[in-house]
């Protein structure tokens, strides 16, 4: 059953005189049914087709009706609503594939009855996955999205899923608690009604039980359901800041505003936007960003610039405008924008392209009130535009330099934990002083390297064998040491130090 606003809505588009109604959605039997409840208050008949029976009215009162003669082929349908005239609402299911350039005959049509409207006053609604229509009928055309279950339908669904278990098992409960029971309902948060259901089926029907580590996997599901593919990737493993060295500055900033962000409520202070993060390659900038969903126990999405770009004037900017849209359903989350600067230059070479990509990106962080916490990387300050980093875009410039030497000394404790080395049996005092000026990806690389030398030497790990292939190491900070010199002295009066 559609809500009371969900059939006054769509109520209004017909009683407005849109010929063309356009429904995008998996749940064609959702739709049909708030069409119905729509037309008897409207006192209209409603015609139904598909391509694999053709058209037919839907039933009244128990009534059916067989599907009309000759009607299963697209145009033939359209003639013979047309050849009508007759007052309805008329439901074309998945005719997608016939609108558009290479079918002009049918698209031809379209445009016929909708411009008979007047006379007519026939409704054509569209109901698919995915329509893209021509712009001869786009003028003609409203869209209409079914709405998506809020906080209180999701938690009658995942009820309604224990009670169904709960018969099939006479005498058994499903397991659960109300702080799980509240992050679930967050994490599906974005699922139609049908993929929410089934995601609760799947959790519940294992074992009986909704636990805290199936919650976390709920998030993983609800991006493959969403067919998030393309330019937003899903990060499946987000860095806990223990795995990162140093930055205790911007550590603590995160920590002072997470409760803010992934508050329900209104705090009465502004829910964080996003952080800049600038510093020279390998410092642990992506690290961070990770660690930052890690650290707040949020999904990690990617955005990736190549993806988004397009020939097709305005192609580029409607691709960036529908991931940042499926960042929205998909929060809270962070939207990590890596290397930001590749993705957002601001030249003249690309028709104006870059430009108007940034106006999206900054519109959309304006007016965006969905918990969505935007990491921006960049390692060339210089290539981001003024407009990006002025005060008000992000909460927070850090700068993330090299690390001092009891990081670093950090650093090589979890490279070496990670790969199941005790950082006991080494010297990491004579290690990190060995190091100045190494970034933490250049200290990983050593450790790296060292291990291949003992599995060559058929020997255990030590420290001289990790000094060894630091003395064969010129670090970034020597071979780029002009450019690290003006980044840093760029960040002194901009940016705040991370570390």
């Amino acid at each position: 059953m559609g809500s009371k606003t969900e059939q006054n809505d769509l109520k209004i588009l017909i009683e407005s005189k849109n010929p063309i109604l356009v429904i995008e959605t998996h749940e064609e039997l959702r739709a049909i049914n708030l069409i119905n409840q729509v037309a008897m208050k409207l006192n209209q008949p409603v015609f139904g087709w598909h391509l694999t029976e053709g058209l037919r009215r839907f039933e009244v009162d128990g009534e059916h009706f067989s599907p009309l003669k000759d009607t299963a082929e697209p145009a033939k349908c359209l003639r013979h609503i047309k050849r009508m005239q007759r007052r309805g609402i008329y439901v074309l299911c998945d005719f997608h594939p016939f609108i558009g350039r290479e079918h002009p005959e049918t698209t031809r049509l379209l445009r016929d009855i909708a411009l008979d409207y007047a006379k007519d006053h026939q409704t054509i609604i569209l109901i698919s996955h995915g329509i893209k229509l021509p712009e001869e009928l786009k003028k003609l055309s409203r869209n209409f999205t079914l709405s998506l279950p809020n906080a209180e339908e999701l938690e009658s669904i995942i009820r309604k899923e224990a009670a169904r278990w709960g018969v099939e098992n006479p005498g058994r409960k499903v397991r659960t608690d109300k702080k799980v029971m509240q992050r679930l309902i967050r994490n599906l948060t974005g699922l139609t009604r049908g993929d929410a259901a089934q995601v609760v089926r799947n959790l519940i029907y294992d074992d009986g039980a909704i636990t805290e580590t199936e919650v976390e996997q709920v998030n993983e599901a609800r991006y493959k359901l969403l067919d998030l593919d393309g330019a937003v990737h899903y990060e499946y493993e987000t860095a806990h800041f223990a795995e990162v060295g140093g930055m205790d500055s911007l550590k603590r900033w995160l920590e002072l505003r997470r409760k803010v962000f992934l508050s329900e409520t209104d705090t009465g202070l502004d829910r964080p936007k996003g952080i800049l993060l600038m510093g020279v390659q390998g410092s642990g900038k992506s690290l961070a960003a990770k660690a930052v969903a890690g650290m707040w126990q949020i999904p990690l999405l990617r955005l990736d610039f190549g993806a988004l770009y397009n020939k097709w004037h305005g192609e580029s900017e409607k691709n960036l405008r529908e991931a940042l849209k499926l960042s929205q359903v998909m929060s809270p989350c962070v939207l990590w924008l890596d290397e930001i600067e590749k993705g957002l230059s601001t030249s003249d070479n690309d028709g104006g392209t870059s430009k108007r990509m940034l106006g999206t990106l900054l519109t959309f962080m304006q007016e965006n009130k969905a918990p969505v916490f935007f990491v921006a990387t960049a390692n060339d300050i210089s290539a981001l535009p003024p407009e990006l980093i002025r005060k008000g875009r992000f909460d927070e410039l850090f700068f993330v330099d090299l690390p001092e030497a009891p990081a670093r000394q950090e650093i090589f404790r979890i490279h070496l934990e990670k790969r199941k080395q005790s950082g006991l049996n080494f010297d990491l005092v004579l290690l990190a002083q060995s190091t100045e000026g190494f970034s933490g990806a250049e200290i990983e690389q050593a450790v790296v390297a060292g291990l291949y030398a003992a599995h060559y030497q058929e020997s255990e790990l030590s420290t001289d064998m990790i000094l060894a292939e630091i003395e064969q190491t010129k670090p970034l900070s020597v071979v780029m040491a002009e450019k690290i010199s003006a980044l840093r002295s760029w960040a002194n009066q901009r940016a705040v130090k991370a570390n």
